[in-house]
């Protein structure tokens, strides 16, 4: 399937778990799909990049070593995503890279991740916790910042202060999820 028919395939993609799974499942049975799916999730301006956005999620979690070979192209253009609907997948799958590159099992991501590509990943998550995102989204990102953060100690420190300085305007999901973080960081300080 080249691009063109894929890409009419995803546009039947609809937010059903069973819809994303489906298409998931095309990608999985044939992975040179992959890169065609991430080609059409950075159209960023065309509303089947959100439904590629969703597919990619669910392909990631269950196997995020597809990634691997594409860390670099999807590096260079999540500052990109910039929908709603596609930023939370996105987001989600930046805090699986941070979840598996700490994970104590060997795998792909933590051998291939270079810390250019990380950097990345932390400057996109600081402009997604800055800006007008959702809370989904800021919520993973948190996550991803502080896992991140183990090795880059000024993460921790900016991103306690952005989580602190508007605490109170936020959403209750915005602040369970900031004082977990918080309490997460708390206790990293208290080890070192």
């Amino acid at each position: 399937m080249n691009i063109k028919e894929f890409y009419k395939e995803l546009s039947h993609v609809n937010a059903t778990r069973e819809s994303r799974l489906h298409y998931a499942n095309l990608v999985l049975n044939d992975k040179q799909l992959f890169i065609n799916l991430l080609e059409i999730m950075f159209m960023v301006n065309d509303h089947v990049s959100c439904k590629a956005a969703w597919v990619f999620e669910f392909v990631c979690y269950k196997n995020i070593a597809l990634l691997t070979p594409h860390l670099a192209f999807f590096t260079k253009n999540i500052h990109n995503i910039h929908l709603d609907s596609a930023l939370r997948p996105v987001a989600k799958v930046c805090m699986l890279i941070a979840n598996t590159y700490y994970s104590q099992e060997p795998n792909s991501i933590k051998q291939a991740l270079t810390k250019q590509q990380k950097e990345i990943i932390i400057e996109t998550g600081f402009d997604w916790m800055i800006g007008k995102q959702k809370v989904a989204t800021k919520a993973f990102t948190m996550e991803t910042l502080f896992l991140f953060g183990k090795e880059t100690n000024w993460v921790h420190q900016e991103l306690a202060q952005l989580l602190q300085q508007d605490f109170y305007n936020q959403s209750a999901g915005f602040k369970a999820k900031a004082k977990q973080i918080l309490n997460k960081i708390k206790k990293t300080k208290k080890l070192e």
